[in-house]
């Protein structure tokens, strides 16, 4: 197999063409409303923004920093603007159960003028009430009524007395009442002149003044009946007066609100409770309690008065009572109360008939949340609850809100790994959220998409408050796009990581007072960047400068070769060379990873190490059994150690310690293997390389050194400036590999060599040395098993 020829600088850094960006500076671009490269997910947002069935709610997936808020919003109110305003929504008194506030729905904008009218009609019945008790015609009307019981009373006591007289009895009036005496010739008789009086005569009179007395008894006894029926009818002449009062103003509401029954309906109950307690109003100096008057005001939940189309609402903290809405209390004399007028709406009911962006970790990391939002939109309804009361945990009396119709899109905003874990986990999920909007990382880097990307830059240089870019900027900043995506045939996706280099670049425009932004502007603040970044980066190279850690990167070695990893630490990622070694004696075909044996190695690790055995028994043992006990280890790996990225430098490592054949120290190795030695793809590859090459470089000079990596990677490559340049003067080289083999003649110098009808290696080629050295094993394993039966068969009793 042939040697692949060495990059060169033009196939390690794919650079922008400044003739394809047709402009001076940023300035003269247009904005770009929609983002590049992102059309099936912005399919599947207009879908779902347009789909009105049930169940048809969103997920956009991608992942933190590609800007999905801002561009799903933007979206949606575009969607939003073509739609009609919602209606407004208030709670009032229900008169019939007080717990239980009656929701009203009222055109879009008019919830504020009902609001105004019924604070309006309270003010007027708190000084027009108490005026119409102390006008003269109700004065008067009510002497009226005072005059007639006192009259009423007073014909029945003289009615009382006229037949006393006629009898010669006289009634009087005592301290303790009324009382009966006879009389003769108009003068009450003294007692000592009734004692001559004959029995006869005296029984009559007794009689008699027992007979008034009756009557006197019960003339007293119809005064309460008097007095009831007067407060009867003061009650009547009270709602008789305040029907009139209200004739007015109820009228004009009712007529101005005919276009609602709900209210018209909802003005009715409140003529009838003023009629009600009407006495309650009768107070002048105090007016009528407050509390009475609240019953007559309105608690506006919704007010659309200013929205234009339909709502787009992001709800940034999405609790339970931030959705639903919650009920408050008030603190009084160390007592807490609450009524309808300390109801709060939530976010569904200000996106209600509109849209709802909501984050989906956010969502899921509230208590109860998840489920609130999950009831509420399978009832479509939005009652509002406390938590306590939802799951029983509270008896207390409460408000009761009637509960609100609902009609609104939620949109959720998640990572991939999100969304699957719920879809996988949730049997809701899917019945919820039925379109999925998945967010792109990157998109296609060709000649059209220069001047598109080049305008979404503008876009984010203008809403950031930036100073316009050259196109030597622009280009920069393209290239660093590539290197974000780690692919020369892409560009990153993600707007947080752009937008903020923008800002930063214009920051150091600013203080080289440059009137625009430039490359060399562009480039100071991904250098500072990395700078800020590195400090972990710089103690493990002053580890391996000061022979800490142990590397090498010239010479040769037996069994040991220098792999390629990748550190990620926060948002920092940087490459770290690992020196791996390996050893090999006679045994039973077993390869022991240490890494595993340790539990320091992941599952993919030890899956690329069973590969690895699995290739060595079938090349090099296809017809007999493996004799070999070998073992590799990353040494100086004191961390957990994942990925099958090692596995091409592990099989070169593992091969040099069979045949006893040196590996070149100046040559790193990253790849993936498969079972017939092909090498596969990695991820971090410029990271890998500049992180050897920052290696060889601080140990002298860089010279005749390099790294191997998967040919299926070259295109990925974006390397730094530092490191194009030590390619251009071959001072460092890069092979992209196909196979196995073409690792193997890199690093040892010998032909790999490839087998004959017989299977047998070409004589010093190194599969034949790796081929001689398995069969000695072998032999080794066979006299060794030998001797041990014999040695068993002397101590046989049966031999």
């Amino acid at each position: 197999m042939a040697l692949p020829e060495p990059l060169t600088e033009a196939q390690v850094y794919r650079q922008c063409p400044l003739d394809r960006l047709d402009f001076d500076t940023t300035e003269s671009l247009e904005d770009l409303s929609l983002p590049v490269g992102q059309d099936r997910m912005l399919r599947a947002l207009e879908f779902g923004a347009s789909m009105e069935a049930q169940g048809f709610n969103l997920f956009v997936l991608g992942p933190s920093g590609a800007g999905k808020h801002e561009l799903v919003r933007r979206v949606l109110a575009s969607h939003a603007s073509a739609r009609p305003v919602p209606s407004d929504w208030c709670h009032v008194f229900n008169f019939q159960q007080s717990d239980r506030p009656r929701a009203i729905e009222l055109p879009p904008g008019q919830g504020g003028r009902f609001r105004h009218d019924m604070n309006e009609l309270a003010s007027e019945l708190k000084t027009t009430v108490p005026a119409t008790f102390e006008s003269e015609e109700y004065q008067a009307r009510i002497q009226e009524l005072q005059d007639e019981v006192t009259r009423r009373q007073q014909q029945g006591l003289a009615a009382i007395e006229e037949e006393a007289n006629a009898n010669h009895i006289a009634m009087l009036t005592t301290p303790a009442g009324f009382t009966f005496a006879p009389m003769r010739n108009g003068e009450v008789i003294e007692p000592e002149e009734y004692k001559t009086f004959s029995d006869d005569e005296k029984q009559l009179i007794e009689a008699k003044v027992e007979d008034l007395q009756k009557k006197l008894q019960q003339a007293i006894q119809q005064v309460p009946r008097l007095r009831k029926e007067v407060r009867e009818r003061v009650h009547a002449l009270n709602e008789e007066m305040v029907q009139l009062t209200l004739g007015g103003p109820m009228g004009e509401l009712r007529e101005k609100w005919a276009h609602v029954s709900a209210v018209v309906g909802y003005l009715d109950a409140v003529r009838e409770d003023v009629v009600e307690h009407a006495e309650a109003f009768r107070d002048a100096e105090n007016g009528a309690p407050a509390g009475l008057l609240n019953r007559y005001r309105v608690n506006l939940l919704v007010d659309n008065t200013h929205t234009q189309g339909a709502p787009v609402v992001y709800e940034d903290h999405p609790n339970h009572q931030h959705l639903s809405g919650q009920i408050e209390h008030r603190a009084h004399q160390g007592n807490l109360y609450t009524d309808f007028t300390l109801i709060r709406a939530g976010s569904l009911h200000r996106a209600n008939g509109g849209y709802l962006i909501l984050d989906a970790r956010r969502l899921l990391s509230q208590p109860m949340a998840w489920d609130s939002l999950k009831r509420i939109l399978f009832s479509r309804e939005i009652r509002i609850e406390s938590l306590e009361r939802l799951y029983g945990l509270a008896t207390t009396v409460s408000q009761q809100p009637e509960p609100i119709p609902l009609s609104v899109k939620v949109v959720l905003l998640g990572d991939r790994t999100l969304y699957y874990l719920l879809s996988h986990y949730d049997p809701d999920f899917l019945d919820l959220f039925k379109v999925e909007a998945d967010f792109d990382d990157d998109m296609d880097r060709d000649d059209e998409s220069y001047p598109l990307y080049a305008r979404m830059l503008a876009t984010m240089a203008r809403s950031s408050g930036a100073r316009a870019m050259d196109r030597g900027a622009v280009a920069r900043l393209i290239e660093h796009a590539s290197r974000l995506a780690s692919d020369q045939n892409k560009l990153t996706g993600h707007d947080r990581v752009l937008k903020d280099l923008i800002s930063e670049a214009d920051y150091w425009s600013g203080v080289a007072e440059s009137p625009c932004i430039q490359a060399c502007h562009v480039q100071q603040a991904i250098d500072e960047r990395e700078y800020r970044a590195s400090r972990i980066r710089e103690r493990s190279l002053e580890q391996i400068r000061r022979g800490v850690v142990r590397i090498s990167t010239q010479g040769e070695q037996i069994g040991q070769v220098n792999g390629l990893s990748v550190l990620q630490l926060g948002a920092t990622r940087f490459g770290q060379p690992t020196r791996i070694t390996a050893t090999a004696r006679p045994g039973k075909g077993q390869v022991v990873d240490i890494e595993r044996e340790a539990k320091l190695g992941g599952p993919i690790h030890s899956k690329a190490v069973m590969i690895l055995s699995r290739y060595l028994a079938n090349r090099y043992a296809p017809m007999a059994v493996l004799s070999l006990s070998a073992s590799l280890a990353f040494e100086q790996s004191y961390g957990g150690v994942e990925g099958d990225s090692a596995s091409v430098a592990e099989t070169c490592v593992l091969l040099s310690a069979i045949a006893g054949v040196p590996l070149k120290q100046s040559l790193a190795v990253t790849g993936s293997m498969n079972q017939h030695g092909e090498v596969q793809a990695v991820g971090g590859v410029n990271e890998k390389i500049e992180g050897f090459f920052n290696v060889c470089q601080q140990s002298g000079a860089v010279s005749q050194q390099g790294a191997l990596l998967p040919a299926s990677n070259a295109e990925h490559l974006m390397l730094s400036s530092a490191v194009r340049q030590a390619v251009k003067n071959g001072a460092f080289t890069i092979y992209p590999i196909s196979h196995i083999d073409q690792a193997i003649e890199l690093l040892s110098g010998l032909a790999p060599g490839e087998p004959d009808g017989d299977g047998l290696f070409p004589e010093g080629s190194f599969n034949r040395r790796v081929a001689d050295r398995l069969a000695d094993f072998a032999k080794v394993g066979k006299s060794k098993d030998s001797s041990q039966d014999a040695e068993h068969d002397g101590n046989d009793p049966q031999a």
